[in-house]
């Protein structure tokens, strides 16, 4: 034991690789798609999140590899994967995962879906009412947007934009052979419903052009045809950046992105070989970068059809978070903290805190970070109102947030044209804190902050859809904090005070260390020691030794990470009193909370940083301490103790870099369906539950995957918490309040 404990820290293998941990991730999405608990339609969906998320994966990370592989570049990583080994392991457990779609969809979802009535119709089974309605659909809406192309030297090949779907012909005319192609304009729906088919009944839109491929190739005999799709390289790099305004330069970016390399080429394994490889030489890829899709090419477009169909009773019920007062007052603000957790809490008081500003006659001026906002966006709207009422507004729009550069230049334009004072962050860093700082100058006179600190980004959409905590307070020394945080924003200036924040890249990381060595101090002195942490991925280097350290010092750590984790745990003399947890469920897990017990004095600190290099070192991030204790008391109680004590959702993380998860376990212990039945945070406080036991005394531990769950229940016995009511837990189990 004493040469296991004396084992580096940088050994390899104690580190589990980003980019497969990111595929298991999405495989346990997968997973939501296969559980038959779950709504029908919410499957389905699941299984289009999952290609989305395989899309974003294969432009930006999996293009990150290769791109290093062209590079020359040697030097392994973290884990000990040169970028070449690294390569091979991604696309073997991308062919996995494919797979496993696949079947999703064959064996389950289309056999489920039609005994619900809801086909999609192959064109072999088009009756001739069918065809008549498709072929009206045809004539009047999708022959006058289609731009055949017959490649020959006086028409080049298209250039097929990223990640739109396409189809190729093979086509003759007399003796000479020709490639025909042409791109399904993204103006129409994947999915078209044959009116008077009895049910829900649709017709794919690639089989519909299909069906009329012969009014398109007029003169040449059709051979093989298929539907392909190219996913092209989507890191915007910088080009010629020195000098220049950065608006038109990530404008210009976001151009190229459709223009980047081909990474990856999907065909249907139904065209045949020979059309699949003249498509893979024009794009010049390797044999591993072409993928053969048996049936749909590109399950994402399910999420259209999600959307066109009504189907309630097939869905989550909508969840109705208790309404706040019509009316935000920030004179309540002075009194108390108030502290929210979406969904489950309104955002709307997030929503009003913004808008009492533009229209408080006292409130001078307002401070705003913009990550990603939602179209017809509230926020902007009250924004714009607020400089037009001659307020002073100033507005940081992190133009780089990916995939949402060009909303955000539409934006930045849009506020500059209200009279807004748009910036774009600091030089070489992002903008991913969320921030919100009123001044107001009180009835008493004096001028007062306000502020909101979030995890989430200011997206009304999104806050229906993921978990983010909310802080709004008046403390002095947070707003004060806050307020030099937008100087650095503005002027660049040095933060040589924090105050009560945690600010990356200024002091996070190391305070991050600092308090993660003191809970080891603490155990070594025989005083409490628990570490807990919730956040979307943990991969920074110093953090998770820093981590080995406090569990070989005798720290219990429990870490909630939804998604990358290159910390191993289980692993002997080095994290045997680590577990790793990924909960996976109806909402997103997007808040960040960390947990210290700090020999008794508990702190927990909120913000919008994960533990990644990029949060740490490479981006203006904030966190910040709860220092009410009733809210810090609900955190502990209510939210992290419900996480822990989920069974039903739970992924637990095998040392060898797998998930286990218990089975068959009854609705109840679902950490998303007790959010959903506490009472709202924005309440008045109550009592302290004993789950709180779960945190204090380290009574939740992982069996074998047995189907026993990891909580000790009779520790639950005699607690003070008020009854549950049977019904309303199990309706929120099928899909929230009804």
């Amino acid at each position: 034991m004493t040469g296991m404990a004396r084992r580096s820290l940088t050994d390899p293998a104690l580190y589990l690789n980003r980019h497969l941990s990111w595929l298991t991730f999405n495989r346990r999405v997968l997973d939501e798609a296969l559980d038959p608990a779950t709504p029908l339609l919410e499957r389905l969906r699941y299984l289009a999140i999952t290609a989305r998320n395989l899309d974003e994966f294969v432009s930006v990370h999996w293009a990150g590899v290769l791109r290093r592989i062209e590079d020359g570049r040697v030097d392994p990583g973290l884990d000990g994967l040169t970028p070449s080994q690294e390569r091979d392991r991604i696309a073997e457990a991308m062919t996995a995962l494919v797979a496993r779609q696949q079947r999703c969809w064959s064996e389950h979802l289309e056999p489920d879906l039609a005994r619900a009535s809801i086909r999609i119709v192959p064109r072999q089974q088009w009756l001739k009412s069918d065809r008549e309605a498709l072929g009206t659909f045809w004539r009047r809406e999708l022959d006058p947007l289609l731009v055949p192309i017959t490649v020959d030297p006086a028409h080049p090949f298209p250039r097929a934009p990223s990640r739109t779907l396409s189809l190729a012909f093979a086509l003759r005319r007399r003796r000479a052979h020709f490639l025909g192609v042409l791109s399904l304009p993204r103006s129409l729906p994947s999915f078209i419903r044959i009116p008077g088919a009895g049910g829900d009944a649709y017709a794919d839109l690639a089989q519909v052009v299909l069906a009329h491929a012969s009014r398109l190739f007029r003169g040449y005999e059709i051979g093989a045809s298929a539907v392909f799709r190219i996913t092209r390289n989507s890191n915007l790099y910088p080009r010629g950046e020195d000098g220049a305004n950065l608006l038109d330069v990530v404008r210009e970016r976001v151009v190229r992105r459709h223009q980047g390399d081909a990474v990856r080429l999907e065909v249907d394994a139904r065209g045949g070989e020979g059309l699949a490889e003249e498509l893979r030489t024009h794009f010049n890829l390797a044999a591993w970068q072409l993928w053969y899709q048996p049936e749909f090419v590109d399950f994402a477009r399910f999420d259209g059809l999600y959307r066109d169909l009504g189907r309630p009773e097939l869905k989550f019920a909508p969840l109705a978070p208790p309404t706040p007062a019509p009316r935000f007052a920030l004179s309540a603000l002075r009194g108390r903290d108030i502290l929210l957790h979406h969904p489950y809490d309104s955002y709307a008081p997030v929503l009003r805190f913004i808008a009492a500003a533009a229209r408080d006659r006292r409130v001078v001026s307002i401070k705003q970070t913009l990550y990603r906002t939602n179209h017809r966006s509230s926020v902007v709207r009250a924004l714009r109102i607020a400089a037009q009422r001659k307020k002073q507004v100033t507005v940081v729009v992190e133009l780089n947030a990916r995939f949402d550069e060009a909303s955000n230049i539409r934006w930045a334009r849009r506020l500059e044209a209200a009279g807004v004072q748009v910036v774009y962050g600091v030089v070489g860093l992002k903008a991913h804190a969320k921030l919100a700082l009123l001044t107001r100058r009180d009835e008493d006179g004096h001028l007062r902050h306000y502020a909101h600190v979030g995890s989430g980004n200011y997206n009304a959409h999104t806050a229906r859809q993921y978990t983010d905590l909310s802080l709004l307070t008046a403390n002095a020394d947070v707003t004060a904090a806050i307020r030099r945080v937008f100087e650095l924003f503005t002027a660049q200036t040095t933060l040589t005070d924090p105050g009560p924040l945690l600010v990356a890249p200024v002091n996070m990381a190391s305070r991050w260390l600092e308090l993660i060595e003191r809970e080891r101090e603490h155990a070594r002195r025989g005083r409490p020691a628990r570490i807990v942490a919730k956040m979307n991925a943990l991969l920074d280097q110093h953090i998770i030794q820093a981590l080995y350290r406090a569990a070989r010092g005798g720290v219990r750590i429990d870490l909630l990470i939804r998604g990358m984790c290159a910390l191993r745990p289980g692993v002997p003399g080095v994290s045997e009193r680590i577990r790793v947890v990924s909960i996976v469920g109806r909402f997103l897990e997007h808040s960040r909370i960390v947990y210290f017990a700090n020999g008794g004095a508990e702190e927990v600190y909120i913000g919008s940083a994960d533990w990644m290099p990029r949060n740490l070192y490479e981006r203006v991030e904030v966190a910040l301490p709860v220092r009410d204790p009733h809210l810090r008391l609900r955190i502990c109680d209510e939210v992290l103790a419900a996480y822990l004590a989920d069974a039903a959702k739970s992924h637990f993380l095998q040392p060898d870099g797998a998930y286990l998860r218990w089975r068959h376990l009854p609705a109840d212990q679902r950490a998303q369906v007790e959010m959903e039945l506490r009472p709202p945070f924005a309440a008045a406080p109550r009592p302290f539950c004993a789950q709180d036991w779960l945190i204090r005394h380290g009574r939740l531990r992982p069996e074998a995957d047995t189907g026993t769950p990891p909580l000790d229940s009779s520790l639950l016995a005699g607690a003070a918490t008020a009854p549950r009511n049977a019904a309303k837990r199990a309706a929120a189990a099928k899909g929230g309040r009804r």
